[in-house]
C-alpha cells in the first residue's frame, strides 16, 4: 500500500514540474517577442560582390570602429584582431574619412600582429561605404618596395663600380699623352691602364650574368650537365690568377654524377668561386676543391688560407658589391658580384650555397646540387661518409686549417 501511495506523489511532482517548466518556457517566448530585432549590417547594393572579387584585404567598419566584416587576406595581415582594427594609424585614417566624408590614401610600414613576426609596408586606402559604413583597402606592397629599393641601390652601385675604373683610365690617358716622351712612364701608365681595363671589362661580364639570371629558368631550359668537366672547366679558366700568385689549386675526391640545369652558368659560379678563393688568399698557399655525392647531392667544397670572415659578415658577403674589406677587394680586383653571382646560381639549380669561416683559419665555401636520376644509385653510395671521403674533401688547404 506505501510503495504505491510512493509512485502517485512522485507522479504528481513530475507533473507539476511539467506545468512550471512549460508555464516558464511560455513566459520567456512572451518576453522575447517583445525585444526589438537586430539586424545583420547591410551592405549598400553590389558592395558584397564587388569586395569578394576585389583581390585586395578589405575591412568594414561601424560608426565606432568595430570590424564588421574583413576578408582573411585582412587578419593574414595581422590589421584585424577579433572585431578590432589593430593598428592606431590605421584607425586615425578611419575617423579623418568619417569625420569629413573625402575618400583618403597612404602608405604604412606597420609591424605584423600575427606570429609570422616583421614589417609588412601596406598601400591603404580609406572610403564611405553607404551612410553608416567605413571600407578600408589594403594592398602588400612589402616585396615591391623591397624590390623597388634594391633595383635602386643596384643601380647607385653599378654607377659608381662603373665610374671608378672608367674615370682612372681617362686620367691615364691623360699621364700617358703628358709624358709621351719618357718611354718608362708611359709603359708603367699603360699597364696600369690595362688593368683598369680588365676591371672594367669584368665588372660588365658580372652585370651581364647577373641579368641573365634573372630572366632565364635554368631548370625549365636547361640540360643535364656532367658535374666533374664543368668543375675542370672553372680551374683551368682559374689556373693563370693562380700561377701569378704562387697557388696551387688541388682537386679531391669524385663526383661522376649529372646536375640538371645550364652548364655555362654552374661553370661561371664555380670559376667566381675558384677565383675569389685565389684573390684572398696569401701568395705560396693551396686553394683546395673537394669533391663528394651525398644524399642524392652533388657537394663541392672550396677552400682558401685567406684572412676569414667574421660571424657578423658572413651573410652579407653574398650581396651585391658588398665587400669585407673594399680597401683590399680593390687590390685583388675584385668586382663585388662574384658571390652574388654564386648564391643566384645555386638558387636557379634547387641547390645552395654554406660559408664557414673564422678570422685567420681562411674559409670554406661549399655548394650543393641535386643530382640527376638518383634512384640508380646504390644507397650505400648516396651516404657515403668514410675517411676517405672526408680526405678526399678537405684538400691541402682543409688540413692545412685543421693544423692551426
Amino acid at each position: 500500500m506505501n510503495e504505491v501511495i510512493s509512485t502517485l506523489l512522485a507522479g504528481l511532482i513530475g507533473l507539476a514540474l511539467g506545468l512550471v517548466g512549460l508555464a516558464a518556457y511560455r513566459f520567456s517566448q512572451r518576453r522575447a517577442s517583445g525585444l526589438p530585432d537586430v539586424d545583420e549590417p547591410i551592405l549598400p547594393e553590389g558592395a558584397a560582390s564587388v569586395l569578394s572579387v576585389i583581390g585586395r584585404a578589405f575591412v568594414i567598419l561601424d560608426d565606432v570602429d568595430g570590424v564588421v566584416r574583413a576578408n582573411p587576406a585582412s587578419y593574414a595581415y595581422g590589421l584585424v584582431r577579433g572585431h578590432t582594427l589593430v593598428h592606431e594609424e590605421l584607425a586615425t585614417l578611419v575617423r579623418q574619412v568619417r569625420a569629413d566624408g573625402v575618400i583618403a590614401e597612404s602608405q604604412y610600414e606597420l609591424q605584423r600582429a600575427t606570429l609570422g613576426a616583421g614589417q609588412l609596408i601596406v598601400h591603404v586606402r580609406v572610403a564611405p561605404l553607404g551612410e553608416e559604413y567605413i571600407l578600408l583597402l589594403a594592398d602588400d606592397r612589402t616585396d615591391i618596395t623591397r624590390t623597388e629599393a634594391m633595383r635602386n641601390d643596384f643601380v647607385a652601385n653599378v654607377s659608381h663600380e662603373l665610374k671608378t675604373p672608367v674615370g682612372a683610365m681617362s686620367l691615364l690617358a691623360e699621364a700617358i699623352n703628358d709624358g709621351a716622351d719618357d718611354p718608362v712612364a708611359v709603359r708603367r701608365f699603360s699597364t696600369r691602364m690595362q688593368k683598369e681595363s680588365k676591371r672594367l671589362a669584368a665588372l660588365v661580364q658580372d652585370i651581364i650574368e647577373l641579368s641573365r639570371l634573372q630572366s632565364s629558368d635554368s631548370i625549365l631550359h636547361g640540360e643535364d650537365v656532367a658535374i666533374e668537366s664543368v668543375i675542370s672547366e672553372a680551374v683551368d679558366r682559374n689556373k693563370l690568377l693562380a700561377e701569378e700568385k704562387g697557388i696551387s689549386i688541388t682537386v679531391g675526391g669524385k663526383l661522376d654524377v649529372a646536375i640538371h640545369g645550364d652548364g655555362d652558368l654552374l661553370m661561371t659560379a664555380l670559376r667566381n668561386l675558384i677565383d675569389n678563393a685565389i684573390r684572398y688568399s696569401p701568395p705560396n698557399t693551396t686553394v683546395g676543391v673537394g669533391l663528394r655525392q651525398r644524399d642524392g647531392y652533388a657537394q663541392i667544397s672550396v677552400t682558401d688560407q685567406g684572412p676569414g670572415i667574421s660571424a657578423e659578415e658572413q651573410e652579407r658577403v653574398f650581396e651585391r658589391f658588398y665587400r669585407v674589406d673594399g680597401a683590399r677587394s680593390r687590390q685583388t680586383g675584385g668586382t663585388g658580384l662574384g658571390l652574388s653571382i654564386v648564391k643566384h646560381v645555386l638558387a636557379n639549380h634547387g641547390g645552395e650555397v654554406s660559408l664557414w669561416s673564422q678570422p685567420g683559419q681562411g674559409s670554406t665555401f661549399t655548394l650543393r646540387l641535386p643530382i640527376v636520376d638518383e634512384e640508380g644509385a646504390e644507397p650505400s653510395e648516396l651516404a657515403t661518409d668514410t675517411t676517405n671521403d672526408k680526405a678526399s674533401a678537405t684538400s691541402v688547404a682543409d688540413r692545412e686549417g685543421e693544423r692551426r
